[in-house]
């Protein structure tokens, strides 16, 4: 038993708690990669493993391969982004100008603060099959999110069918940032914000009637 509890803590830190941590030091080190200019060309496992400073080994305990690691990575982003931008919102006053102004703060304040994710989420330069597939998959998602949120605040019926609008406010919304980002639209990121703001309000006005709540 001793023996067994040797191999599997070390350092007073367990083994899969040691493994859980190099797995996040490969995701960080993925996303210097394909956050970086030449993006998803230069991953390689080799790479990867250079930039984490792991042994080659320790790749293989987490990823199957190069693909594997890029889907991990795309779908960190996305979870930590939605979770932060669902909390944010949470977090707002009762008010629909302060919940849709948060939601959007939190995204461009995130992707401002940290290029890698902005490149990753939304740079044209993207070529990886795979994580094209996954931006449609988030886009749906956030599409989701959005539907749902929209639903609760405002008291429309799941049975209405918003999906056609919250498609087209995730669509809008990715390729403005992708412009943003890559400087064909020159805002500064408040202004930025205001604007978006403002488009989500006034598109906010088309939506059905609420059933048994009124604002």
């Amino acid at each position: 038993m001793a023996e067994e509890t040797s191999l599997r803590v070390y350092g007073g830190v367990e083994g899969d708690e040691r493994q859980a941590e190099r797995r996040m030091q490969l995701i960080e080190a993925g996303l210097d990669i394909l956050g970086s200019d030449s993006g998803d060309a230069s991953l390689t496992v080799r790479g990867v493993c250079k930039q984490a400073g792991l042994a080659t080994r320790y790749f293989y305990e987490s990823f199957a391969g190069r693909d594997a690691l890029a889907i991990a990575v795309y779908d960190h982003v996305i979870e930590e982004m939605a979770t932060t931008t669902l909390a944010a919102v949470t977090a707002a006053p009762a008010e629909a100008r302060a919940k849709i102004r948060a939601g959007l703060e939190n995204i461009a304040r995130t992707i401002a603060a940290d290029p890698r994710r902005g490149r990753l989420l939304f740079s044209v330069a993207l070529t990886n099959s795979l994580l094209l597939h996954r931006r449609v998959h988030s886009s749906r998602l956030f599409a989701g999110l959005l539907g749902d949120q929209a639903k609760a605040f405002y008291g429309i019926s799941e049975e209405t069918d918003i999906e056609p609008t919250t498609q087209f406010i995730v669509g809008g919304l990715s390729q403005t940032f992708t412009a943003w980002l890559d400087g064909t639209l020159e805002l500064d990121q408040r202004r930025l914000v205001d604007r978006c703001t403002e488009i989500f309000l006034a598109i906010s006005e088309l939506r059905p009637a609420p059933s048994g709540r009124s604002h």
